[in-house]
């Protein structure tokens, strides 16, 4: 009986955190009218990126596996038909803490009174359990695309996307994957409108 009882809760619960949807991103690219579409490209790092160090190859590993996958091919740095410039950028917004309030306990008193005289009290205490709120990242990537012989910039585009710390939506990894792919899918895609990515 309790078995027949639990299946469905547990079932309906499994499905809902399958369900739960990874936040979008916003992609607004630009280009000239026929941008290449083949050739051999670099992968370098854009100049002024605010966000240098290791975690730059994440992004770039991202950008250039996804460059490949509309028709370039990998080139050496320096002698590559085009080079892919790229920057990413991560900031951290704190959120309020839930109901406004850092206090971790609440007390509130009612009371009432009935028609036939009876009257009474209650206490009630909350307590949250939940610990501070995580902070929202958000995270944007850069990328241009320009030939190497005259440093003509053929396509360039922004992709943005935002989750909460600790969560796999705000993991670099992931992030970059899904930025790269949201930003060179359908390259070279509408020039000059911004779209939003699920």
């Amino acid at each position: 009986m309790l078995k027949s009882i639990f299946a469905p809760v547990v079932l309906s619960l499994s499905l809902a955190a399958c369900a739960t949807a990874a936040p979008p991103v916003q992609v607004t690219r630009f280009h000239t009218d026929n941008p290449a579409r083949s050739g051999s490209i670099a992968v370098e790092e854009i100049e002024g990126n605010p966000d240098v160090g290791l975690e730059f190859r994440t992004y770039a590993d991202a950008v250039n596996a996804e460059l490949q996958r509309v028709g370039f091919s990998a080139g050496p740095a320096g002698a590559s038909d085009y080079v892919a410039l790229v920057g990413f950028r991560r900031s951290f917004r704190p959120t309020a803490p839930y109901g406004g309030s850092d206090k971790p306990v609440s007390v509130g008193v009612g009371g009432a009174v009935g028609s036939g005289g009876y009257s009474g009290l209650g206490l009630g205490i909350g307590i949250n359990l939940s610990g501070k709120p995580k902070d929202v990242v958000t995270t944007e990537m850069q990328v241009q695309i320009r030939r190497r012989s005259d440093s003509q910039t053929i396509w360039e585009g922004r992709a943005m996307t935002q989750g909460r710390e600790g969560s796999p939506a705000a993991q670099p990894s992931q992030v970059a994957q899904k930025l790269a792919a949201a930003l060179l899918g359908g390259y070279p895609g509408e020039s000059g409108r911004t779209i939003t990515v699920k």
